[in-house]
């Protein structure tokens, strides 16, 4: 009875707990170091219709008459379909406008970051090959 390494393969187990540990923290560092900001508000255009900008505040006056239409009668269809397609549009427009910024840091973070997560691949992916 032969006992395999990763993957079923003659690979070393070593290697491939040691890049998947690398990986790991390397992939954790990186998404650590990344800023998320979102500059959604009233007046910021959300997307276009043609030559025609979408705000975000356009956005809120069928919601504000379907949720009137629900109110006064929750079977309303235009009134469900105006409230459903603006929190739509709403949604959209906070996800379009996402930034992500990578946070200031010295050059031996950002190699050690990409060092930890090259390499921790590399060593993962050696290991599901034979060593023979």
């Amino acid at each position: 009875m032969s006992i395999s390494g990763a993957g079923g393969t003659n690979g070393g187990i070593g290697r491939f707990f040691m890049g998947l540990v690398m990986m790991v923290a390397g992939g954790y560092l990186f998404l650590n170091s990344i800023k998320v900001t979102n500059h959604f508000n009233l007046g910021y255009g959300l997307f276009s219709l043609g030559s025609m900008k979408v705000t975000s505040g356009m956005t809120l006056v069928p919601l504000i008459f379907g949720v009137g239409l629900i109110f006064y009668n929750s079977r309303n269809i235009l009134g469900w379909a105006l409230s459903v397609s603006s929190l739509i549009m709403i949604s959209f427009g906070i996800i379009s406008n996402i930034q992500f910024r990578l946070s200031s840091m010295t050059a031996y973070e950002l190699i050690t970051i990409l060092v930890l997560m090259v390499g921790g691949t590399g060593l993962f992916l050696s290991s599901l090959k034979d060593v023979s």
